[in-house]
């Protein structure tokens, strides 16, 4: 065995890396179809980039809660495997680019050795689930939604009923109903909230971004904590069967609640209750062990810029529910910072902290537990590390995403711009240091990773075209989104394209209108009452390609003209069409089945053979050029081709027999038995495909 397959002390996450191993050397083999081996590894956080060759990891940190030991592990992989930079994603994730693929395995036992992840950090799974960063710490919240969001992410990571669902599904806590979390645009988002002294949640369902935002459904308006688990199962169960799988571009749940509203939603839910084991999930949030910050006395600092101090203190220090302490804002400029400064961070906060850091979805830092006293020593201690600048979360904060730097999807650059729009802010705007009510964002293109359509003012990466047919990269401006608070939400609305060089222009109007006529106003509601007319009347000349010049086919940040190259996209995964394969995973998921029951995880057991039903069938139906999409219409396409015509005898028909799933609850017998059908059942398509072939 290879070394770091015996260094793994637990037995489940060596299975799932050896695995990995395993299966990068039947790719090579040319044992294993690309497609096939691609939705693998996204689901083990390994993702393609820009750059041929070469993959981006995503690390997956739950809730944005990185304790300094497991920082300091991810910068030790990070120097060895990859170039020594991090980058902070908007949903708490920490990235690392230009990793050889067959150091995957390696790189990810590396970090396994402090409770670091790869699982389900990419792919069609439960991604990451995020929370407010200051979780436990706010001064508003009704209580620590830590314990509640730690119990999620460990009840369904590996979960069979949410492995291979038609896209990614995303899953927020907010502290408080300021819904920081953002649950309007997630799968599922709950916000804390307290009834008659008993804690619970809102829960908002089939939110999203991406080029058709939508806005969650109200599915509760309280639940108790132990019901947040169930809830989820169920909605995953329904997604999972009745979800788009044909088309990514409407694979999304949002699309399922557009589709068949809010009611059927609930009925399908209310059909899996007997399917579901675990009725109740009473979380113990007293059992969940917080960090705790050490009692150490002040050094003796000096401060040797009083000016700067009391502009970062006004703009970075964050007040804490417990007395004595404060939590200091970090702004990372795009996210990215590097492993040297990530150790001394780690140092600093181990000795004078809590031990812990806070990734944010405004892909900055939150140092919690600072004692108050110790806020000038901070102070010195991060501005040797660059990590004083003011303006933590403030509008000249601005959220991007990696753009055309690494991914594959960027049309134009996002990081580009960004600095461009800060140096722009600095210099023209200083009061926006202090401006907490405007938000901007950007993303590469319409998938939204950079939450542009959610912002006040928001860009998003694309082309414009001129007269000639010369292609220049360009910007679309998006204006009135803005976070209502408590699930409510406004998205912006696309008003205008402007060639990206353009940019800076196009947000010094706006500011400059905002600045004269919005007499106190938030831009939210200065941009409802204005009206998108309004904006796009004092815009729209920008949006003029006839007169560019040769620096506009340049984009921000590059030296050479300017190339649209856009690559397959990988965010979501692929849907795999290949019969031997499938087969061949009917197979694994039956064993899976087995092993499941074997360790009387009944539940489990019966959805592996639910997969493994649906598989089988899905197999036979494209060896007949049937398309297939839905599991649901899977079930029904097998009846109407293949039962009822009587090409094969089950003896009933199909949906009897795997619908039996949501008509009894998760028992030993049941299980025994319905693991049993799926046995026989791939034993008899793969007869009649035997059959078929022989014929031909």
């Amino acid at each position: 065995m290879k070394s770091f397959e015996t260094e793994i002390e637990n037995p489940i996450v060596q299975k799932d890396i050896i695995e990995l191993a395993n299966k990068i050397q039947l790719f090579h083999n040319g044992k294993i179809d690309e497609e096939k081996f691609r939705s693998l590894r996204l689901a083990r956080g390994v993702y393609g980039q820009r750059q041929e060759g070469v993959q981006m990891i995503r690390i997956k940190v739950p809730y944005g809660k990185l304790k300094t030991n497991q920082l300091r592990r991810i910068a030790a992989v990070s120097d060895e495997y990859s170039r020594g930079r991090l980058h902070i994603t908007t949903r708490q994730d920490i990235q690392i680019h230009y990793v050889d693929l067959n150091r995957t395995p390696e790189l990810w036992s590396e970090l396994e050795k402090d409770d670091v992840t790869l699982r389900e950090a990419c792919g069609n799974v439960v991604r990451n689930v995020t929370a407010s960063e200051t979780a436990g710490i706010d001064v508003d919240e009704p209580f620590d939604v830590s314990p509640y969001a730690d119990a999620l992410y460990k009840f369904f990571l590996r979960n069979p009923i949410c492995q291979e669902m038609g896209r990614k599904f995303k899953v927020s806590f907010s502290s408080t109903d300021k819904d920081t979390g953002l649950s309007y645009l997630h799968d599922i988002g709950y916000i804390a909230k307290i009834k008659d002294g008993v804690r619970g949640f809102k829960v908002m369902v089939a939110g999203g971004l991406g080029s058709q935002p939508r806005h969650a459904d109200v599915l509760f308006d309280f639940v108790e904590t132990d019901k947040i688990i169930p809830i989820m199962e169920g909605v995953l169960r329904v997604f999972d069967r009745y979800g788009e799988r044909k088309s990514r571009a409407k694979a999304r749940m949002k699309f399922l609640l557009k589709d068949i509203g809010l009611d059927a939603f609930k009925t399908l839910i209310a059909e899996e209750q007997k399917a579901i084991e675990f009725k109740s999930v009473a979380i113990d949030a007293d059992a969940y062990v917080a960090s705790k910050p050490v009692s150490v006395l002040a050094p003796q600092v000096d401060i040797k810029d009083e000016a700067a101090f009391s502009l970062w203190k006004s703009t970075n220090i964050i007040p804490q529910k417990q007395d004595g302490y404060v939590a200091i804002g970090v702004k990372v400029l795009l996210g990215d910072f590097y492993t040297d400064k990530a150790r001394l961070l780690a140092n600093l906060v181990d000795k004078y902290g809590a031990g812990e850091v806070r990734l944010t979805l405004r892909q900055n830092i939150v140092i919690p537990f600072v004692k108050e006293d110790l806020v000038p020593f901070f102070y010195t201690e991060l501005e040797k590390l660059g990590f004083v600048e003011a303006g933590y979360n403030k509008a000249i904060d601005i959220t991007a995403c990696p753009g055309t730097d690494t991914c594959n999807l960027g049309i134009a650059s996002s990081t580009g711009i960004s600095v461009e729009l800060e140096r722009m802010l600095k210099a023209e705007y200083p009061q926006y240091l202090k401006n907490e009510d405007l938000v901007i964002k950007i993303s590469g293109c319409m998938n939204a990773c950079g939450q542009h359509n959610m912002a006040n003012i928001g860009f998003q990466g694309m082309t414009v075209r001129t007269p000639d047919k010369l292609v220049a990269p360009a910007l679309q401006v998006l204006l009135g989104g803005g976070n209502l608070g408590d699930g409510n939400a406004a998205f912006a609305d696309k008003v205008v394209k402007v060639p990206s060089k353009r940019g800076p222009e196009a947000l010094r109007r706006i500011l400059n209108d905002f600045e004269a006529n919005a007499n106190g106003k938030q831009f939210v509601d200065y941009y409802k009452e204005k009206g998108e007319k309004y904006f796009y009347d004092f815009l729209n000349d920008l949006q003029d390609v006839t007169n560019l010049a040769k620096e506009d086919f340049i984009d921000w940040g590059e030296e050479k003209k300017y190339v649209k190259e856009i690559g397959i996209g990988e965010c979501a995964g692929v849907v795999i069409d290949l019969i031997a394969t499938l087969f061949f995973e009917s197979e694994e998921k039956i064993e899976n089945a087995k092993t499941s029951f074997e360790d009387e995880v009944y539940s489990s057991a019966i959805y592996y053979a639910y997969t493994s039903l649906v598989n089988s069938a899905k197999a036979l139906l494209l060896a007949e050029n049937k398309k297939t999409n839905t599991h649901a219409g899977i079930i029904k396409q097998f009846d109407e081709f293949f039962i009822e015509s009587g090409k094969i005898n089950l003896g009933t028909s199909f949906s009897e027999l795997i619908y039996q799933i949501n008509k009894n609850a998760p028992t030993k017998d049941f299980a025994l038995s319905y693991i049993s059908n799926s046995d026989k059942f791939l034993a008899a398509v793969r007869a009649y495909r035997e059959a078929e072939q022989v014929k031909a």
